[in-house]
Protein backbone atom coordinates (compact mmCIF):
# COMPACT_ATOMS: atom_id res chain seq x y z
CA UNK A 1 0.00 0.00 0.00
CA UNK A 2 1.38 3.39 -0.98
CA UNK A 3 2.02 6.21 1.42
CA UNK A 4 -0.82 8.13 -0.24
CA UNK A 5 -3.29 5.35 0.56
CA UNK A 6 -1.95 5.02 4.10
CA UNK A 7 -2.33 8.77 4.64
CA UNK A 8 -5.94 8.66 3.40
CA UNK A 9 -6.78 5.78 5.74
CA UNK A 10 -5.10 7.56 8.67
CA UNK A 11 -7.02 10.75 7.90
CA UNK A 12 -10.33 8.89 7.73
CA UNK A 13 -9.60 7.21 11.07
CA UNK A 14 -8.33 10.40 12.71
CA UNK A 15 -11.35 12.46 11.67
CA UNK A 16 -13.90 9.67 12.00
CA UNK A 17 -15.31 10.50 8.59
CA UNK A 18 -16.41 8.21 5.80
CA UNK A 19 -14.31 8.46 2.64
CA UNK A 20 -17.16 10.19 0.78
CA UNK A 21 -17.24 12.98 3.36
CA UNK A 22 -13.49 13.32 3.15
CA UNK A 23 -13.75 13.88 -0.62
CA UNK A 24 -16.34 16.61 -0.05
CA UNK A 25 -14.22 18.38 2.56
CA UNK A 26 -11.06 18.12 0.50
CA UNK A 27 -12.83 19.54 -2.54
CA UNK A 28 -14.15 22.51 -0.57
CA UNK A 29 -10.78 23.09 1.12
CA UNK A 30 -8.90 23.02 -2.19
CA UNK A 31 -11.45 25.38 -3.77
CA UNK A 32 -11.27 27.94 -0.97
CA UNK A 33 -7.49 27.61 -0.58
CA UNK A 34 -6.95 28.09 -4.33
CA UNK A 35 -9.16 31.19 -4.34
CA UNK A 36 -7.24 32.65 -1.40
CA UNK A 37 -3.78 31.59 -2.62
CA UNK A 38 -4.29 32.90 -6.15
CA UNK A 39 -6.30 35.90 -4.88
CA UNK A 40 -9.17 35.11 -7.20
CA UNK A 41 -12.90 35.37 -6.61
CA UNK A 42 -14.91 32.16 -6.21
CA UNK A 43 -16.43 32.81 -9.64
CA UNK A 44 -13.02 32.66 -11.30
CA UNK A 45 -12.09 29.60 -13.36
CA UNK A 46 -8.79 29.07 -11.53
CA UNK A 47 -10.15 27.77 -8.18
CA UNK A 48 -12.61 25.34 -9.79
CA UNK A 49 -9.96 24.19 -12.28
CA UNK A 50 -7.64 23.53 -9.33
CA UNK A 51 -10.29 21.34 -7.68
CA UNK A 52 -10.91 19.37 -10.87
CA UNK A 53 -7.17 18.89 -11.40
CA UNK A 54 -6.68 17.76 -7.78
CA UNK A 55 -9.59 15.31 -8.04
CA UNK A 56 -8.31 13.84 -11.31
CA UNK A 57 -4.74 13.57 -10.03
CA UNK A 58 -5.94 11.90 -6.83
CA UNK A 59 -8.01 9.38 -8.77
CA UNK A 60 -5.15 8.74 -11.21
CA UNK A 61 -2.97 7.97 -8.19
CA UNK A 62 -5.68 5.64 -6.86
CA UNK A 63 -5.78 3.86 -10.24
CA UNK A 64 -2.00 3.49 -10.26
CA UNK A 65 -2.09 2.03 -6.74
CA UNK A 66 -4.94 -0.28 -7.74
CA UNK A 67 -2.96 -1.55 -10.72
CA UNK A 68 0.19 -1.96 -8.65
CA UNK A 69 -1.69 -4.14 -6.18
CA UNK A 70 -2.94 -6.35 -9.01
CA UNK A 71 -6.57 -5.40 -8.45
CA UNK A 72 -9.02 -4.48 -11.16
CA UNK A 73 -10.07 -0.79 -11.39
CA UNK A 74 -13.63 0.09 -10.44
CA UNK A 75 -14.35 2.98 -12.80
CA UNK A 76 -17.72 3.73 -11.22
CA UNK A 77 -16.11 4.24 -7.81
CA UNK A 78 -13.41 6.47 -9.26
CA UNK A 79 -16.02 8.58 -11.06
CA UNK A 80 -18.03 8.75 -7.82
CA UNK A 81 -14.97 10.12 -5.99
CA UNK A 82 -14.33 12.76 -8.67
CA UNK A 83 -18.01 13.76 -8.60
CA UNK A 84 -18.02 13.94 -4.78
CA UNK A 85 -14.89 16.08 -4.73
CA UNK A 86 -16.07 18.56 -7.36
CA UNK A 87 -19.82 18.92 -6.75
CA UNK A 88 -19.98 21.55 -3.98
CA UNK A 89 -17.07 23.63 -5.28
CA UNK A 90 -18.90 23.65 -8.65
CA UNK A 91 -22.11 24.78 -6.96
CA UNK A 92 -20.27 27.61 -5.21
CA UNK A 93 -18.53 28.53 -8.48
CA UNK A 94 -21.86 28.75 -10.35
CA UNK A 95 -23.48 30.74 -7.55
CA UNK A 96 -20.54 33.15 -7.40
CA UNK A 97 -20.47 33.53 -11.16
CA UNK A 98 -24.16 33.84 -11.96
CA UNK A 99 -25.85 35.26 -8.87
CA UNK A 100 -25.24 37.99 -6.35
CA UNK A 101 -25.38 35.49 -3.50
CA UNK A 102 -21.58 35.25 -3.12
CA UNK A 103 -20.80 38.67 -4.48
CA UNK A 104 -19.33 41.66 -2.70
CA UNK A 105 -21.64 43.89 -4.71
CA UNK A 106 -24.63 45.38 -2.93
Amino acid sequence: MSGFQQAKIALVQLLGLPKDALHIYVGLAVFLAAAALFRRPLGSWLPIATVVAAALIGEAWDLIDTGASGARPHWDRNWHDVWNTCLWPAVLFVLARHTRLLSRRA
